[in-house]
């Protein structure tokens, strides 16, 4: 009897619990090792921070779920790995060994890279439900007080479909209170163009974005470094192709939601052999990491190297069917380790995103989600809106009923062609 622990309980952390339990069965234990028992849907956390869903519609306590699926919960959450000596020790004292651990953590924050950024600062977020939940707070205060906003992202952040979805979104939310026409928005980014995307584009999504900003009268700045953020005030250095200062902007807002860079979290950070330099998890091409093989890692702690050369930093965002690609890959390398086998299954990293803008969207889909493609597609539509409330409603369902994946999804994603694994042959 093998323990198996996953270190994380988001989107990859549970669907990895889920998805090990249907393979190994009651043979082997798994424990799941998180900061609390709640998971949240962070897709929809813009939409908490104007108030189109309460936190409650969007969490889910895992405790009975976990119990009844017979995977152990951990929620004291973890202080610190040994590697070396294969266990975790946890935030109470305590320790826990295993035999492999799945690192499913998802990013530290690093809101303290920029001066005064950050919801401790002088801007919101939507990272964290929490954080969105008080982004709420500010939201109201700018529908009584209309004013400037700069919603944007930071040097060095890997996510930046939040932000464009977060800009359209709250752009429809004023629409409805009738007062966008009291509040100028820019949008602010490292990207060196609007729908980078940390991926040199998917399909046409530059000249997507690039009108859809126009449509909705949001100016913006790409290659932009925020050096510090004051109240009701940002400082952005605007720089050329080849990172020199091009020009200086000072922006005021009244509201302000900026994604902060992403790096691995303290307890796992600056090991040696684990890490790179930005506490990420090195992996091979099994989701295995190369210093220590009874550990594996998924999501958004893997570390990918950035896609191209750019003036600023730009890292490379972890979507959910790419992550959900690693979990199946992840597991079916356990599951062959623990037979005495070689690891085999290659993760696709195909990627299907659906941005939402409130009343509308961008849909994409990139096979795989690193260039070159066999597939590079994008496509806009009211339809967007509709199919993100979709499978909100969908994935949550997965998350209380404790499975991985349906036979309506493999059917779908069958019909469409795109996997989670790569054919090797």
């Amino acid at each position: 009897m093998s323990r198996i622990v996953v270190l994380g309980a988001g989107l990859g952390g549970v669907i990895m619990a889920y998805e090990l339990k249907d393979k190994i069965g009651g043979k082997n234990e798994i424990v799941v090792v998180n900061q609390g028992s709640t998971y949240t849907f962070v897709p929809s956390n813009p939409w908490v921070a104007v108030g189109w869903r309460e936190p409650s519609e969007i969490s889910v306590d895992l405790t009975k779920i976990f119990s009844d699926r017979n995977i152990g919960l951990r929620p004291e959450g973890a202080r610190r790995l040994h590697a070396h000596e294969s266990r975790l020790e946890l935030n109470d004292g305590s320790f826990l060994d295993y035999d492999h651990l799945i690192i499913a953590t998802g990013p530290d924050l690093a809101f303290d890279e920029v001066p005064g950024l950050g919801p401790n600062g002088h801007t919101q977020s939507v990272c964290q439900t929490d954080h969105a939940a008080r982004a709420k707070l500010a939201f109201d205060a700018l529908v009584k007080a209309p004013g400037p906003v700069v919603v944007g992202a930071a040097a060095g952040a890997s996510c930046f479909g939040p932000a464009y979805e977060f800009a359209f979104i709250l752009d429809a939310a004023l629409r409805k209170a009738r007062t966008r026409d009291r509040v100028p928005m820019t949008f602010v980014s490292p990207e060196p163009y609007v729908g980078h995307l940390g991926l040199d584009g998917v399909g046409d999504t530059k000249g997507l974005l690039e009108s859809a900003l126009r449509e909705h009268h949001i100016k913006w700045i790409t290659n932009a470094r925020i050096s510090k953020v004051e109240a009701g005030r940002m400082a952005v250095e605007e720089v050329n192709e080849d990172g020199s200062l091009k020009t200086e902007h000072d922006l005021p807002f009244a509201f302000s939601m900026v994604l902060p860079a992403f790096r691995g979290v303290p307890a796992v950070a600056g090991i040696e052999g684990l890490t790179n330099p930005r506490g990420f998890i090195l992996i091979d091409e099994h989701q295995r990491n190369p210093a220590f093989p009874n550990i594996f890692a998924v999501g958004v702690c893997v570390a990918i190297p950035p896609v191209g050369k750019t003036p600023l930093p730009v890292g490379v965002p972890k979507t959910g069917f790419m992550i959900e690609s690693m979990v199946t890959a992840t597991a079916e390398n356990i599951v062959a380790v623990m037979d005495g086998k070689a690891p085999h299954a290659r993760a696709s990293w195909n990627a299907v995103c659906l941005a939402d803008f409130g009343d509308g969207g961008i849909a994409f889909v990139a096979q795989p989600q690193i260039p070159p493609r066999n597939v590079n597609w994008s496509a806009q539509g009211a339809w967007v809106h509709a199919a993100k409330v979709g499978f909100e409603r969908y994935f949550l369902h997965k998350i209380r009923q404790g499975v991985s994946e349906t036979f309506y999804e493999n059917a779908a994603l069958s019909l469409l062609g795109i996997k989670k694994l790569k054919n090797l042959n």
